[in-house]
């Protein structure tokens, strides 16, 4: 009687390579599913309460930073020019004295401008660092907060680059919280020492 000899072993790489990819898909899985479960729920924002004053703006540094820079002024623009449009933002920007005044969230956004408008004089820098002087924005503000105008009306800088730089940004912002009891007049005068903000 022979002896039988064992069938010769087969190779079953196919179940290895199966469980690998299995477990690669749970890692996959995992990885995915935690980022959803960590990803922060939007915070609820609840409305004020009737007849009270919208909260102060505030802005942070971060926010002053990532504000793009405007685009390159048009050479020697001339005196501020009002924009007619048919805009309803812009409403009540034709005529020919506001009366409006500044309120508190007024005055802290063209301060918030101002110093993002430091961008201009920060790259004049880079060109002649002993620039320095003010600037005289004279801006009109619609009674719903849109910008009617934006000009250069003082500059002893010695060179129109900065200001129009700087006019473009009150230009290129758009839109201001909304003064109280119409359009407003207003100047943003502006210095610029080197080393200072």
């Amino acid at each position: 009687m022979s002896a039988s000899t064992p069938p010769p072993p087969t190779h079953g790489n196919g179940k290895y390579i199966a469980l690998g990819l299995l477990f690669l898909f749970g890692i996959v899985g995992l990885f995915v599913w935690k980022m959803v479960l960590d990803k922060p729920a939007p915070a609820a924002v609840a409305p004020p309460p009737p007849g009270s004053a919208p909260p102060a703006t505030t802005f942070s540094q971060s926010q002053v930073d990532e504000v793009p820079p405007p685009p390159p002024p048009e050479p020697d623009a001339g005196p501020p020019r009002k924009v007619a449009s048919t805009n309803n933002s812009l409403a009540g920007c034709e005529v020919k004295t506001c009366a409006g005044s500044i309120t508190s969230d007024l005055e802290t956004a063209l301060a918030f401008r101002a110093k993002q408008a430091h961008r201009c004089y920060d790259q004049a820098l880079t060109q002649d660092n002993t620039l320095q002087g003010k600037v005289q924005i004279t801006l009109r503000i619609a009674p719903s907060g849109g910008v009617c105008s934006a000009g250069v009306t003082a500059n002893d800088m010695g060179t129109p680059a900065v200001a129009q730089c700087v006019a473009g940004y009150f230009k290129s912002t758009g839109h201001f919280p909304a003064p109280k009891g119409g359009c407003v007049d207003t100047a943003v005068p502006i210095s610029f020492v080197p080393g200072g903000r």
